[in-house]
């Protein structure tokens, strides 16, 4: 095919899903549209909705990557309930378009069962890190409570920086700001 656009695009899907963290990372989930999406990848404005169906399924998958990548994180940080909260903070900066999506469940279809699955897996994650801090470092052995506890820390944290709402004298690394503050709250009494 010469002189008219391919939709062969190599991984279109990926593409697709990487052009909308960028735009919601720009100006916000609102401004998020398949027609502005298929422009960006060069693609027909028919093409994500072949693949997503329309802009609440293509924000389903970007939650489900992000909780995906999330897990992913919380599994790979080593130190336990600490590291794993820097570990949370870290994702929220470094992933602010999955961050913002993923919490706005108002957005894509929060029963979908990859959703489900994905965010039990990130979840799960936190839970056990919870689980093996040892007796007195925050701990009430309320271990749901512990866990809604910990991950309102991080999450209240995370969110606060995104926002640029935190006092100037906590300085400019997210994680050494995030240590202090988890180690205050889970750290030994």
């Amino acid at each position: 095919m010469t002189g008219t656009r391919s939709y062969h695009h190599g991984d279109l899907r990926r593409a697709l899903l990487a052009a909308a963290a960028e735009v919601i990372e720009e100006s916000g989930p609102a401004a998020l549209s398949l027609r502005d999406l298929a422009r960006r990848a060069g693609v027909s404005h028919a093409a994500p909705a072949h693949h997503f169906g329309d802009k609440a399924g293509l924000l389903t998958a970007l939650a489900v990557e992000g909780f995906d990548l999330l897990a992913e994180a919380l599994h790979g940080a080593d130190g336990g309930l600490l590291e794993a909260g820097v570990a949370y903070v870290d994702f929220a900066v470094r992933h602010r378009a999955h961050f913002e999506v993923m919490f706005r469940p108002d957005l894509y279809r929060r029963e979908a069962p990859e959703v489900v699955a994905a965010r039990e897996r990130s979840g799960g994650a936190l839970h056990a890190a919870v689980a093996d801090l040892p007796p007195g470092h925050g701990t009430s052995g309320d271990a749901r409570g512990d866990a809604l506890a910990a991950w309102s820390i991080v999450h209240g944290f995370a969110t606060l920086w995104n926002a640029g709402a935190l006092p100037a004298d906590v300085g400019d690394d997210p994680q050494a700001a995030a240590r202090a503050v988890i180690h205050r709250l889970f750290g030994p009494r």
